[in-house]
């Protein structure tokens, strides 16, 4: 019960970490990935920037070629935007992180799973 508990306490502190630090992670990905920012820094912007679909990408061609929008008006009160190239990048990131995640999940996981039970035995599964 003590190790299941200590799981738990490890799972849950990732996960609030995580939320704090997703956004601004989030930003420094698409940075990162080539992507560019436009403040909202007018009423006129502040109002168009609401009118995006929030913490999403969304294309608009321009020029014949296709632009890549992430509206992030919580954080930033910014619009990023991009081309495909930079959208790749940034998925490349995304997909790198998760998995990173996963092995340090797996990890602490098999780092618990060596505790010794004591007087209670292996687990019981």
């Amino acid at each position: 019960m003590k190790v299941s508990k200590m799981v738990v306490a490890a799972v849950l502190g990732l996960a609030l970490a995580g939320c704090a630090t997703a956004d601004q992670s989030r930003e420094n990905m698409l940075v990162a990935a080539g992507f560019r920012i436009r403040l909202a820094d007018t009423p006129e912007k502040v109002a168009s920037l609401k009118a995006f679909p929030p913490h999403q990408f969304f294309a608009q061609n321009q020029n014949g070629q296709p632009t890549f929008f992430y509206a992030d008006p919580t954080v930033c009160g910014c619009l990023y935007y991009g081309t495909m190239d930079n959208l790749q990048a940034y998925q490349q990131m995304v997909f790198r992180q998760k998995l990173a995640d996963e092995q340090q999940m797996t990890a602490m996981m098999n780092q618990n799973t060596a505790f010794d039970f004591g007087p209670w035995g292996p687990p019981f599964w």
